[in-house]
C-alpha cells in the first residue's frame, strides 16, 4: 500500500510539473491553460500531502483507520481531480467534468482523515 501511494505521489508530482509547463509554454487556449494550472497546483499539493501521510505511517502499513483513509483518499483525489482536469484540457470529452467533483470530495475526505489522525494521535 505504501509503495502504491508513493508511486501515485511521484507520478502525480511528475504530471503536475508537466501540466504546469504545458500551461505556461505550449497552450494557446486560455481555458485549457487554466485547467492545466489548477490540476497542477492541486496535484502537487496533494502529492506532498500523500508523502506526509506515508511519513506519518512511520514504517507501518496502515491497513485501516484514519491514515489508510487519508492515503487512499489523497491517492484517489490526485488521479480523479487532477487527472480529469488534465484530460479536460486536452479533449472534448465534457463528461470528464463529472469526475472532477468526485476527486475533490476524495481530497476533502483525505484532509478530514488527516485531521482525525492528528486528534487521535498520542
Amino acid at each position: 500500500m505504501i509503495r502504491l501511494w508513493l508511486a501515485v505521489a511521484g507520478l502525480g508530482g511528475l504530471a503536475s510539473v508537466a501540466a504546469g509547463a504545458l500551461a505556461a509554454h505550449l497552450t494557446a487556449e486560455p481555458r485549457a491553460a487554466e485547467l492545466l494550472r489548477t490540476g497542477a497546483i492541486y496535484g502537487m499539493v496533494h502529492a506532498t500531502a500523500l508523502i506526509a501521510v506515508i511519513a506519518l505511517a512511520q514504517g507501518r502499513e496502515p491497513r485501516r483507520g484514519a491514515a489508510a483513509v487519508a492515503g487512499w483518499s489523497f491517492a484517489a483525489g490526485i488521479v480523479l481531480f487532477s487527472g480529469s482536469l488534465f484530460a479536460l484540457a486536452g479533449s472534448e470529452a465534457r463528461w470528464l467534468g463529472w469526475v472532477t467533483p468526485v476527486g475533490g470530495v476524495a481530497l476533502l475526505l483525505g484532509w478530514a482523515a488527516l485531521a482525525s489522525l492528528a486528534l487521535r494521535r498520542r
